[in-house]
């Protein structure tokens, strides 16, 4: 398994899966500083479906939404941390701040979300909706943001 699947690829691969019957789940985000929280949310996507595709945003993303010390860790190694995990089956990336244009190309059967965004603010809904599928929220177990654990490390090694 590749860990960055282009575009062109991961779109051959949605509709080979589509023919197979398969329940495909999408989900998206930076996932910058991986932490058990990401690991718990991406397990209880992945069993929402059968196949699990991650939206991962580029670094040009990221900066652009989280600031210009972000991200932390490269998409490369993102995305190599990312596809090696059990319930992640493909990672692909987008540069746009939002994955309404790759959500548009795929149609997941199930778009998920953490429990952080209103159904009606989550990106794509409209898409997934349209074309049959279901849009779900994830609740998180840990308190854990990659933001928190930077500002943890800035004060435990403030000189």
């Amino acid at each position: 398994m590749k860990p960055i699947y282009t575009r062109a690829e991961i779109l051959a691969i949605r509709k080979n899966l589509k023919a197979e019957n398969k329940k495909v789940v999408f989900t998206n985000g930076c996932f910058d500083v991986l932490h058990a929280g990401h690991v718990d949310y991406l397990n209880k996507a992945k069993a929402a479906g059968d196949v699990l595709i991650l939206g991962l945003n580029s670094d040009a993303s990221v900066k652009r939404i989280k600031g210009a010390k972000r991200p932390i860790v490269n998409e490369e190694e993102r995305a190599f941390i990312l596809s090696n995990l059990k319930a992640v089956d493909y990672v692909t990336l987008f540069d746009e701040d939002t994955p309404q244009e790759i959500i548009g190309e795929l149609i997941p059967d199930i778009l998920i979300k953490g429990a952080d965004w209103a159904i009606e603010k989550i990106v794509g809904r409209d898409i997934v909706e349209a074309n049959g599928g279901e849009v779900k929220t994830i609740s998180f177990v840990t308190d854990q943001s990659t933001t928190n654990i930077i500002q943890t490390i800035i004060e435990r090694y403030k000189k």
